[in-house]
């Protein structure tokens, strides 16, 4: 039976490009369990499990582009070359199987890097000015020969996940990952084409979206990724006002993004003083695009504490979404732990929901 309370939450989605039975999206969580950057059968029953469980739109972890600094760690998963690609393409199989959609999340994590990390040692930290995040010089500024090379490397993981059968693609642009740091100017000191003000370092993101649609098409889906937080500092802003936000829009929705993915610690928090919208309210009211909110969906502590979390109540959450402050909702750390909480959600048994807890990351569930 559905649980009248969430009902909002279990509405069909649906756009010009994509197509969901709900409003519920599993959100990109790094987990290192794919042995030599491959996903093997373990996560693609991983991501299956949740496909069986009425999740919407499966978002996967965050998978390397075509380039030897693009991931840290010999678990995380690429997305090139044959092996890889075979990974995915029976993810997607079996998500596909039991009547899910997925979109893979393409990924460079940049000056995040430290050199020395696997899977390639000898592959240094690239990044818009060698700054890691606290601004520290670690290497040279990549010259604009490197930076449109990553931007094919983009659009050629594009295309790969359409010719594999994904549903979708989502672009990482958050969280101090290497297009958040062309986006900041705490790292990006750059005085070429990529550089500038925050409107004109939107550029290195513009080219890799337009890259990405010249090669997937018009009718693909490109859902792109954005926080104004920043891994080593949760009060960093790209924007500081509406006016400045819908800006540094501007040339994003331009250059093809069909959804954007607003990402918060606290979905329940305004961004802006004067309103109580946050970040995915304003931006959907301001580009006209639909957006995925998130941000400790569930649970009563943020996702940046890992040690754990009690469950919570979602009538905030449901509220705003029967308001249209945003379209679809993503869910992290709830998912993690629990494959079915959505169903758990949609038939109302809040009863047998689990709480997160630190072993939840030493495992798939």
């Amino acid at each position: 039976m559905t649980n009248q309370t969430t009902k909002p939450l279990f509405k069909p989605f649906s756009s010009d490009k994509l197509h969901l039975v709900n409003r519920t999206v599993m959100a990109p969580m790094t987990r290192g369990f794919s042995p030599g950057n491959v996903p093997n059968e373990e996560v693609a029953a991983y991501y299956r499990r949740r496909a069986e469980n009425e999740v919407g739109l499966i978002i996967t972890e965050g998978t390397g582009i075509n380039h030897p600094a693009s991931v840290s760690g010999e678990n995380i998963p690429v997305f090139h070359g044959e092996q890889a690609l075979n990974g995915w393409a029976n993810v997607v199989k079996e998500v596909h199987e039991a009547g899910g959609k997925i979109a893979p999340q393409l990924w460079h994590v940049g000056m995040t890097r430290s050199t020395g990390d696997l899977p390639n040692k000898e592959a240094a930290p690239v990044g818009p000015s060698g700054l890691n995040l606290n601004g520290e010089k670690v290497n040279e500024p990549l010259s604009t020969e490197e930076v449109e090379a990553l931007v094919e490397s983009y659009a050629k993981a594009a295309a790969d996940a359409k010719r594999i059968g994904f549903d979708a693609i989502e672009i990482h642009g958050a969280h101090g990952y290497l297009i958040d740091q062309f986006f900041w100017g705490n790292t990006n000191k750059r005085t070429d084409r990529y550089g500038g003000d925050f409107v004109k370092r939107t550029q290195f993101a513009v080219e890799i979206v337009e890259a990405c649609r010249r090669e997937v098409g018009e009718d693909f889906p490109i859902i792109f990724r954005f926080s104004q937080w920043k891994m080593n500092d949760f009060q960093a802003q790209l924007v500081s006002s509406p006016d400045e936000l819908e800006r540094f829009l501007e040339p994003l929705v331009e250059a093809g993004v069909d959804i954007f993915h607003c990402s918060t610690r606290r979905f329940w928090e305004s961004e802006f003083e004067g309103s109580s919208l946050n970040l995915a309210g304003w931006t959907k009211q301001i580009s006209g695009k639909p957006v995925i909110s998130v941000g400790s969906v569930g649970l009563d502590s943020v996702f940046t504490d890992f040690s754990g979390a009690e469950t919570s109540s979602l009538d905030g959450l449901v509220d705003k979404l029967d308001r249209d402050e945003f379209d679809l909702v993503a869910i992290g750390r709830s998912l993690l732990m629990d494959p079915e909480w959505v169903k758990k959600v949609h038939e109302g048994r809040t009863d047998d929901m689990l709480a997160f807890n630190k072993e939840a990351m030493q495992k798939l569930y």
